[in-house]
């Protein structure tokens, strides 16, 4: 088991939710947490665990962002007129990597991180090698040609597990995946709840 697969079952289990559907997830056979205390009863969270809760599962999501990373993005978002929780989710899904990982062309946020830190995507007919750099709507994102066969992308457009979201265009005949347009919280599929307002509510009290 590579550290990667480790690091997204750990989460999974951590959260006790099968955070992005994935058939293979300990969740799915067991809710608990990991360890010889993860059987034990769980107490009611309080207002703060909630909140805590909430911006860890979204944090773990995008491939467990370091809380220095995450707080960045959020300060974006709390700088920029509207919704915080909504321009959150936004700026989430214009990472590159989560751009890579909803058009199914690779398995897992974290094999979308790789895939781009390894020089296999062009934004726009040229090489990114960032998985924070944050596209906008009308860039063109296409996997560059030597890339196209590998086994990877194969297994990802073969998944049924997940859909490509409508504010992409994806041909994956021609590895090119178009950003429509910044999406908000209720365009975005996540397979379970993200609560980005107590996202919020934990960083207004903390």
């Amino acid at each position: 088991m590579t550290k990667r697969t480790s690091a997204k079952y750990k989460i999974d289990r951590r959260m006790g939710e099968n955070i992005w559907g994935r058939p293979k997830s300990p969740v799915n056979k067991r809710e608990y947490g990991p360890g010889q205390h993860g059987q034990r009863r769980k107490n009611k969270l309080s207002d703060f665990g909630t909140q805590l809760r909430a911006k860890q599962k979204l944090k773990g999501y995008y491939g467990d962002l370091t809380e220095k990373q995450f707080r960045k993005i959020y300060g974006e978002a709390e700088r920029v007129r509207g919704d915080t929780g909504e321009m959150l989710i936004g700026l989430l899904e214009r990472r590159l990597d989560a751009v890579v990982y909803r058009a199914k062309l690779v398995p897992t946020i974290f094999a979308a991180r790789q895939f781009v830190n390894h020089g296999h995507v062009l934004v726009n007919g040229k090489r990114v090698n960032i998985a924070s750099y944050r596209v906008a709507e009308g860039d063109v994102i296409s996997v560059r040609e030597k890339s196209r066969q590998m086994g990877l992308i194969l297994e990802a457009i073969a998944l049924t597990e997940r859909d490509v979201p409508d504010y992409l265009e994806v041909d994956h005949n021609k590895m090119v995946v178009k950003f429509v347009r910044t999406p908000g919280l209720g365009d975005v599929p996540y397979p379970v709840q993200m609560e980005p307002n107590l996202v919020v509510e934990f960083y207004a009290k903390n």
